[in-house]
């Protein structure tokens, strides 16, 4: 929008660096480089890079990006053909994700993004009471897929220093119905990866053609984890109270698709809470996974719990889901973690790494 030789004195540009019409107000648009090899991010230009526009829309309240090529000649950022510059478009986050901003760190040569989430219980006395509102969740780690076509995106490496007592499981069957609970750790603070494994995809449901022009969370919603499918749903449980009146399912489903595979991915909140009014936002917040099913039969999913939120990555990144709960029975040492499949098809728990996550202290 404004242009400037030495970041003091701006003048308005004559055109914009990118607009699409009909999307409504941006906020906090990002513009950055990304190397089209590795994970580094990219601070000097000279490196083959494409570049990322990020921009959150305030009439959906999602942030958006696209990939594209700058050209300096006419200041312009163009998209790549396939990437889609709309509502439609990638989110970095597929639930309450909002007012993105990165930045490059010289330090360790990485791309780091950082995000806001507002209260989804939004009384105000429930405010006043807290004396607070809105968190900025854990920095993220950036970098371009492989495939050039999307960002991936990962919890930067000091988070690592949080983690306490772990537990592991390894080989763990569950069929249809069943599920494990993971203790040894405090689940209402945890970090778990976990690799899940299906022996075949012959057996995935198929995918209804009128869910094409649908959201991805619109399927989610259709198909929750409670609905009983073939390969899914399966996942983990969290900030769930003993008998699973609340909890917070974070799991996959896979779908057969013509030719292809279609993974949901959902963070679905709708039983996050015993609490009810009219205020409490209880999405079921979900996305789509572009991974290779055929080659490798296995999905990967890390959440990071934090009493109040749960910010999940699936496949080592590629669609990401942050969902803001307020339980009233999962809280402190009365929350807890499951494993679960509620597909008719056989899942093995390959490996299952979880922490209890000390508090982190900011200077």
């Amino acid at each position: 929008m404004y242009r400037s030789k030495d970041f003091i004195k701006w003048v308005k540009a004559k055109h914009p660096l990118h607009s699409t019409a009909g999307t409504g107000n941006w906020e906090c648009p990002d513009f950055y480089p990304v190397s089209l090899q590795g994970t580094n991010g990219v601070d000097q230009y000279g490196e083959e890079h494409k570049y990322v526009l990020t921009n959150n829309m305030d009439v959906t309240r999602f942030g958006y990006y696209t990939i594209g090529k700058y050209d300096t000649k006419k200041d312009r950022f163009i998209p790549d053909n396939g990437s889609i510059d709309s509502w439609k478009g990638l989110r970095l986050d597929y639930g309450n994700f909002y007012a993105t901003k990165s930045f490059y760190d010289p330090s360790k040569n990485r791309r780091v993004i950082w995000a806001w989430a507002n209260e989804s219980d939004i009384q105000p006395e429930d405010a006043i009471a807290k004396g607070w509102a809105g968190i900025q969740l854990i920095p993220r780690k950036v970098w371009l897929d492989s495939s050039g076509k999307q960002l991936v995106q990962w919890p930067v490496e000091e988070l690592d220093a949080l983690r306490t007592q772990k537990v592991q499981l390894s080989n763990k069957n569950l069929n249809n119905g069943e599920k494990v609970e993971v203790t040894g750790i405090t689940p209402a603070q945890a970090d778990v990866e976990v690799t899940f494994s299906f022996a075949s995809l012959d057996k995935a449901e198929s995918f209804d053609p009128t869910w094409a022009d649908l959201y991805a969370q619109d399927v989610c919603a259709l198909k929750g984890s409670n609905v009983q499918g073939q390969l899914g749903p399966f996942g983990l449980a969290t900030l769930a109270s003993q008998n699973l009146e609340e909890n917070t399912p974070v799991f996959f489903r896979i779908f057969k698709a013509q030719q292809n595979y279609k993974v949901l991915m959902c963070s679905d909140a709708t039983r996050s809470t015993l609490k009810h009014n009219e205020t409490m936002y209880k999405p079921s917040f979900a996305g789509y996974v572009d991974v290779d099913l055929v080659a490798t039969k296995k999905l990967s999913l890390r959440s990071l719990i934090d009493n109040s939120v749960v910010e999940s990555f699936g496949a080592g990144g590629k669609t990401c889901i942050t969902s803001r709960v307020y339980p009233t029975l999962a809280i402190n040492e009365k929350a807890h973690l499951f494993v679960f499949n509620n597909g008719t098809e056989p899942i093995t728990i390959e490996t299952l790494d979880a922490w209890s996550m000390g508090k982190a202290k900011i200077n």
